[in-house]
């Protein structure tokens, strides 16, 4: 197939009209004959450019809403008709069928539509395109004498090959653009059936049946190459699940500065995710802004604050040492008071994500932080994903729905020690939340809608729960609580004092620091008391685990003995 094929007549049928327009106006200026279908022919009409329509080639009307235009022999087989076998060349001659050399198709825009909140099943079907798809297969499949093109991005590079190739395109671009088209099509079709197999999933799970398909097909597009993964000697590049409606951070707009790398997308998204389901508690009552920072995917700081500094102040001072060269989310606008705020000396911050920077805000934090990435998410205020979460291991890839339950206050049990108030409600819940987003062995310690520091990660949780302890030991110290010592402690905590001066001030810790109840919260069940004894020893005066462990009733004792308010949520959140 080694020759150049002349482009004599083009079939245009495009959804994404981007450069359509200069494309068909360089075909015709080769006295190359145009033929179009519907909203299409009426663009190139419109601008001027002469255009066979399709029902004069096929002898038959576009019907059925659009539906059924180019399924037709004459198309098909003007596209699929070797022009080098004697049979193919008599049987077009006697049907009439003219070759089509050059065909160009932008499919109906499927991950657009499901990607729209609240889009339905109907009018996601509508959007599954038929034609299309059939024309880009002949085309590629007969790419010896036919002229495949299905993006705009592909126009500049046809025209090119066709001006120096004197009306006609080579056999190295016709096989390069069949091999692009294939996989299109591919993508197109693995999009649309892991779409239907997810809400057949839905549809089963609210029968009841609970299960997830036999075969899920995942449609993955290239977003970004990433310099490397976690490491530099790893190949890495994000990709956007087009089946998911909301990307999340992989559809954040980067304001300013350089590319994320794959570990800043990793925390930037692990922070965002808190900071929604933390934003979700706002609606119960929760008033306020929320903040979080992460490092290495863990928060280790979080709070919700009266407005964007109060927040962002109480999550940094968290713990400031791990908070250097952090990751932080904040579920508002940041104006450029805001800004100053966050850019104080003694701060570096790698990236920050809001739902919206002004102006004067990207400037200051651009000043401070030469490479600092700021990535605006729009409005925190989402409903959980019940999307499926995959995750790879060594010859096959684990499947489940993803954790989108945030534990609601009102529904914990009171199994031990005094009845809560509503303040201390809302703190069980804002921990449960932070616990949920912590690595498992999983405890945090923390009050007044504030984390106060986190075991996270451990292989025991006693270990968590000394951890915690140790984050916290400055605020609880400041708060006049608890008995602190060596044996809790696992680590030097010099270093995080000479940054720590001024956390109990921050965190309201001060004056009135014995009105403070501390609050500590679990993933999962305490499978002794070994773990809760420690937390209340440092001053915890509330409790909030899962339930479920044999020896419940040992931390119930200790905490009815201790006079500690234990709340059970049901709700185990374990992440690995």
């Amino acid at each position: 197939m080694n020759h150049n094929q002349a482009i004599q007549r083009a079939l245009l049928s495009v959804s994404d009209k981007s450069g359509l327009v200069e494309f068909a106006q360089a075909l015709a200026a080769n006295g190359v004959e145009i033929v179009s279908t519907g909203g299409t022919a009426k663009a190139l009409t419109a601008a001027g450019i002469a255009v066979v329509a399709i029902e004069k080639l096929t002898g038959f009307p576009e019907m059925m809403d659009g539906r059924v235009k180019t399924l037709h022999p004459r198309v098909h087989g003007g596209l699929l008709g070797r022009r080098d076998v004697p049979e193919h060349v008599a049987a077009m001659k006697e049907h009439g069928i003219v070759p089509i050399d050059l065909v160009c198709v932008s499919l109906y825009p499927f991950g657009n539509t499901i990607a729209k909140a609240g889009v339905t099943e109907e009018e996601a079907i509508e959007q599954i395109d038929i034609g299309g798809p059939a024309m880009i297969r002949s085309a590629s499949k007969n790419y010896e004498f036919v002229t495949v093109v299905t993006s705009p991005d592909q126009y500049a590079r046809v025209v090119a090959d066709i001006a120096a190739n004197h009306g006609a395109t080579t056999p190295t671009l016709r096989k390069q653009l069949a091999a692009e088209a294939f996989d299109h099509t591919a993508k197109y079709d693995t999009m649309i059936a892991a779409w239907m197999a997810r809400v057949e999933a839905n549809v089963g799970a609210n029968v009841g049946a609970n299960e997830l398909p036999d075969t899920i097909q995942v449609a993955l597009t290239r977003k970004a190459k990433l310099r490397y993964g976690e490491n530099p000697h790893q190949y890495a590049a994000l990709y956007r699940d087009m089946a998911q409606q909301d990307g999340g951070i992989v559809d954040a707009h980067t304001v300013e500065g350089k590319p994320l790398s794959y570990n800043n997308i990793l925390d930037a998204a692990a922070a965002f995710e808190l900071v929604k389901d933390l934003v979700a508690l706002t609606t119960r009552g929760a008033n306020g802004v929320a903040a979080c920072v992460v490092k290495h995917t863990n928060p280790c700081g979080a709070a919700i604050g009266a407005n964007a500094a109060d927040a962002f102040d109480k999550a940094y001072a968290g713990d400031p040492l791990a908070a250097y060269g952090g990751i932080v989310a904040i579920s508002a606008r940041l104006s450029a008071a805001d800004a100053t705020n966050i850019a104080k000396p003694d701060r570096f911050l790698e990236v920050v994500v809001a739902e919206y920077f002004e102006p004067e805000a990207i400037a200051i934090l651009a000043a401070r932080w030469k490479n600092v990435r700021l990535l605006a998410v729009g409005s925190m205020r989402r409903a959980p994903t019940n999307s499926l979460q995959l995750r790879s291991v060594p010859g096959g890839v684990l499947v489940q729905e993803r954790d989108g339950a945030v534990d609601a206050a009102a529904e914990f049990i009171l199994t031990a020690g005094p009845a809560p108030s509503e303040a201390l409600r809302q703190d069980a819940e804002f921990l449960a939340v932070i616990a949920k987003h912590l690595k498992s062995n999983a405890v945090c310690v923390g009050a007044q809608q504030t984390l106060w520091g986190a075991g996270a990660g451990q292989m025991d949780r006693v270990a968590s729960c000394k951890h915690a302890i140790e984050k916290a030991q400055l605020k609880l110290q400041a708060a006049g609580l608890g008995s602190v010592n060596a044996n809790t402690s696992v680590g030097a905590n010099e270093a995080r004092a000479n940054t720590s001066k001024n956390q109990g001030a921050n965190l309201g810790v001060g004056a009135h620091a014995t009105t403070i109840v501390v609050t500590a919260a679990s993933d999962a069940f305490f499978p002794f008391d070994d773990g809760p004894r420690l937390l209340i020893d440092a001053g915890v005066k509330c409790l909030v685990h899962p339930g479920g462990s044999k020896r419940d009733g040992d931390t119930e004792t200790l905490c009815k003995n201790r006079g500690v308010t234990l709340l059970v949520t049901g709700t185990r959140h374990f992440r690995h």
